[in-house]
Parts: C-alpha cells; structure tokens; sequence
C-alpha cells in the first residue's frame, strides 16, 4: 500500500480538504441524536413553543451541513481517485511498452491487460470509498462511543463489549481474502486470454466451424473463474452477517440494561432513544469499516500484481561505447548463440558481416531462427553468448532511442490500429506529407490508397480489416521505409503478394534506399534471390551463406527450396 499512498502524495492537499470538509459533516450528523435528546428532556417540558421551533431550526440546519458537507466531499473524492486511477493506469500501460520482450513473455500478454483494467479498477474504488467512508465511519464511531459514554456509561459499555469481537472477526478474515483474491485475477488473467485468442481468430473459428469448441474451451475458464470468485465471495460474505448478528446482540444486550435502568429510575426514555439512534450510526460505521476491509483486499492483490509490473527492473542496460570504427561493416554477429527457454539453442554460433548498403536474405523453414535472428538485432533479447556490433559498436551501447532510430521494420505480425492510411504510415513521427506519399510510391501501395474515398484520409478499421492482405502489407512497408532508415527490415512482409507486385518492390527499393542495408525475411526464394548475400537457416544453424547462384551449388536444401518453388528454373 505504500506505492498507492506515493502515488497519492500529490493529491494531498485536495484530500485533505476534502477529509476537513468530511470531518464538519459528519460532526453535524453526530451531534443531532444529542439535540434531539436535549429537546425530549430539557426544551419540551417548558412548554415553550418558540424554544421547541428554535432548536428544530437548530436540527435542521446541522442536517443541512451534514448532506452538503457529504455531497461535495464525495464529489472531491470522486475527482481525485479519477484523477489517481488515471496517472496509475497511465504509468502502467507506459510500463507494459517498456518491458523486454523476455518480460513480457513472462508476465504474459493477457495478465498485462488484466492488470491495466480489473486491477486498477479495484484499486480505484478502494481510494474512493476510504475517503468517503475513511473520515465517516472512524468519526461516527469513536464519536458516538464517546457521546454515549458521557450519555450513560452503562450502556455505552454494554454496547463498546461487542466491538474488539467485531474488530477480530473482520481482521481475521480480511487477512484470508488477499490471497483468494489474487487467485481470482489470475483466474481472470486466464480468461482475457481466452477471449482475446478468440476474437483475433474468429475468422479461422468461423470457417473451421470451430464455434462450439471454442465456447467450451472458454466455458472451462469461466467456471474455474466463477469457482474461485464463489469460494472468495463465501468466505468474505461472512463478515457482514457475523457483524449484524454481534450488533444486534448487543442492541439487544443495551435495551435489556436500558429497560432495567429505565425501571429503575437511573436513565429516560430519552437517553435510550438517543441511544438506539448512536447504535444505529456506530452498526452504519461498522458496517462501512466491514465493507472497506473486503474492499481492501481485492485492492491489496491489485496492488500486488499492478506494482510488480510498474517497480519491475529496467533489463535493458546500456553499456560505454569504444573508440571510432573505421570498417565499412554495417552490423556483426560473432558467435552469437541465444535460446528462449535456456535448455535448446533457437540461434546456434552464428557469425556473419552486412556491410552498409547491402542487402540480406533470410531463409529457412518454420522455426529455423529466422525470427530470432531479428529479434537480437532489434535487442528485444540480449544473447546469451557471443556479441553484436553496429557501426562497430557493441548493440549494448546504444540507448533505446538511438537503436530504434535506425531501423525501419515491418514484421511479420504487425498492425495496423483504427485511424487514416496517413496516420498509419506516419505512426506518429514526423514526417512530411511529401515522404508519406514517395515511401507508399515505393512500397506500392500509392495507385490503390488513392482509389480510395478520402485517398491518403481514408480511415482503416483495427488491425486493417476493411483493405486485402497485399493492400495491408504494402502500407506496412510503406510505414517502415517512410522515415528512410539506415537498416530496413522486412520480415515476411510480401507473403500476400503477388510475384509482380513483389518484383516491383524490390526493384524500387534497390533504387530509392540504396544507402540503406535492406534485411528480407522471406519464404519464397524469389523474394531474396536478388540479395547481395542470403542467410539459409536451420533449426537455428547457418546451412548455407552467399548469393543466389552459389547456394544453388553450394547448399542442397537452398537448391532444393528454389526447386520446388521455381521448378528448377533459375529466373531473371
């Protein structure tokens, strides 16, 4: 909870005057069953009517503070935890972006969205309720203890009995609901998954008929969720029937004692109804302190999961760079080696040199590292051994924004978010209007957006539904070499293509970022044939490195690849 009291350090002066505000409102509220009792005993027996008028004014006008004073101290509340909820969501979806990949696969996708909407939920109504019932309910209730300890110590201690049992039932089994609850979000974290794999694939589950199958599978999650949030809300539910019973046993246990004193000449008939009114304030304040205990534990395992993400370690070290390199190599790899899971090797000793301005192919099955190979490159892994220099500098030198800055990249399963075909290849960098157009000149993709209504305006739905697959990838390269980037990167980014489309690319891409080193994935060989050098890989091993025409030779699974894409025929 000290990382929430941080985050609200900078709320403090608006909390306290609100908590102030709070603090006359429920005084006002607290002093009227004494008013009340002071006309019963003291002001009626004068038969004064303007007397009687006078303090009913004097009631009314406390009963008026007390509801202004609760409405706009609920209000404030209201704006700051807003306020407070906001900041924290914020500077945890910041986190989230900033996280290594190898982070990211640890927390998961699901759990990360999780975090950012049930958990800060929770956390937000927690600081909303303990500033509107926070100042209430501890007022009411130490207040109505000592105006009825005044009143009549009798049966204020008759009343105060029962309070430390209340007290350690409430601790007890708030002190079980953190850990129940936080097998209630992972059980969530579970379900967000199941949903979010569903609505990415819900074309695939359409055509393969698969719908049944799917609302089984996320029945499953469901009915674990529920299971836990059932056995969570049974245990916590029990607080407030134990309390109303310990209450009444004690309203019981004070009109038993008040009618004894009452008999006896000891207390009034209106000292008792003064009583049962403060009771019934102190069982409200309870009531509340019971509610903001089970309120507080939902919050306590927000805050957990919430803070673990936002306090995690920056993983991404930089290291001091060396003296000038005066090589015309672009970037190395010098037996580099790097596994995901730490027991098989996805990237075997692999070594080899791009020099500025040439281009490089990757090739190779599915799961022969060719992803990976990208991945280390952009840093979003550190290698687990070996090293990789750019310009001849270790990539461990460069910060976050240099590296980035040098690439331009479309990878495989890239996106495309709802807003215009302009937005989507500016990406919000700032690039002119005029290298907006000549870079989708260059990926292809200019004679179709500017058959659109709107051309360049036109507005795409979310992940680019409303266009083709060839018509979405051409704006996703156009994205990438818009910024003219000193590394482009091109991971099977033409697959939906056609081979004069594709042909054409690269023929333009040759000619207008022929400074720039161009690195094509690609599961067709027609896409790296035309490479300065081609990278064949294998279960993340180098089988096979040099231009087309020497692999051919050289390499048999490179031959036997072009062979039954290109039927043996070497194309021009």
């Amino acid at each position: 909870m000290k990382h929430i009291l941080a985050y609200l350090k900078k709320y403090r002066f608006r909390m306290a005057v609100g908590f102030l505000i709070k603090t006359i409102g429920t005084l006002a509220e607290l002093v009227l069953p004494f008013i009340l009792t002071h006309i019963l005993e003291n002001v009626i027996v004068t038969l004064k009517i303007n007397k009687v008028i006078s303090y009913g004014i004097l009631m009314v006008a406390f009963s008026i503070i007390a509801c202004v004073g609760n409405i706009v101290a609920n209000r404030m509340a209201a704006r700051v935890s807003t306020d407070f909820s906001r900041a924290l969501r914020k500077d945890l979806f910041s986190k989230t972006l900033y996280l290594s990949a190898r982070e990211t696969d640890r927390f998961t996708i699901p759990s990360l969205e999780s975090r950012i909407t049930t958990d800060t939920y929770n956390v937000h109504n927690f600081v909303n309720m303990i500033q509107r019932m926070g100042v209430r309910a501890p007022i009411l209730l130490i207040g109505g203890i000592g105006i009825t300890l005044f009143m009549d110590k009798i049966l204020a201690l008759v009343m105060i009995a029962t309070l430390p049992i209340i007290f350690i039932t409430v601790y007890s089994v708030s002190k079980k609901g953190v850990p129940l609850y936080i097998g209630v979000q992972k059980s969530v974290d579970s379900m967000v998954r199941v949903v979010r794999e569903d609505t990415q694939g819900i074309r695939v589950i359409k055509a393969l008929s698969k719908n049944e199958y799917e609302n089984r599978r996320y029945d499953k999650v469901n009915r674990e969720l529920s299971k836990k949030e059932r056995h969570a809300g049974v245990i916590m539910s029990t607080v407030n029937p134990i309390m109303t019973l310990l209450m009444n046993l004690g309203i019981a246990g004070v009109v038993a004692v008040a009618a004894f004193q009452v008999a006896n000449g000891k207390s009034s008939a209106a000292t008792v109804i003064a009583f049962m009114q403060y009771f019934t304030l102190i069982s409200m304040a309870m009531m509340s302190l019971s509610r903001m205990f089970v309120m507080y534990t939902k919050c306590a395992a927000s805050a957990n999961r919430i803070f673990e993400v936002i306090n995690n370690p920056d993983d991404f070290y930089i290291t001091e760079k060396s003296e000038a390199v005066t090589d015309d190599s672009h970037f190395v790899f010098d037996n580099v080696s790097f596994s995901y899971l730490g027991k098989k090797d996805n990237l075997k000793n692999l070594s080899l040199t791009v020099k500025k301005g040439e281009s490089l192919g990757v090739i190779g099955a599915t799961g022969s590292g060719k992803t990976t190979f990208l991945k280390l490159l952009l840093r979003f892994y550190d290698t687990d051994s070996g090293e990789i220099r750019i310009n001849g500098q270790k990539l461990s030198s460069y910060s976050r924004e240099e590296l980035t800055s040098m690439f331009g990249v479309c990878l495989q399963n890239d996106f495309i978010y709802a807003d215009t075909i302009k937005e989507n290849i500016c990406f919000g960098r700032e690039i002119t209007d005029e290298d907006i157009i000549k870079a989708a000149k260059i990926a292809q993709a200019d004679d179709f957006i500017t058959s659109f209504e709107g051309g360049y305006d036109y507005m795409l739905s979310s992940k680019g539904t409303n266009i083709s697959g060839g018509q979405r990838q051409r704006i996703l390269i156009a994205r990438a070499i818009a910024a003219r980037p000193e590394i482009l990167i091109l991971d099977d980014s033409s697959s939906a293509l056609d081979y004069k489309t594709d042909a054409a690319l690269r023929l333009a891409l040759s000619k207008e970022l022929s400074n720039s080193t161009v690195i094509t994935i690609a599961q067709r060989v027609s896409s790296v044939k035309s490479c300065d050098n081609i990278l064949v890989l294998e279960n993340g091993e180098v089988i096979g490195y040099g231009k087309h025409e020497d692999l051919l030779i050289n390499c048999p699974e490179y031959k036997e690849i072009s062979d039954s894409q290109m039927g043996g025929v070497l194309v021009d």
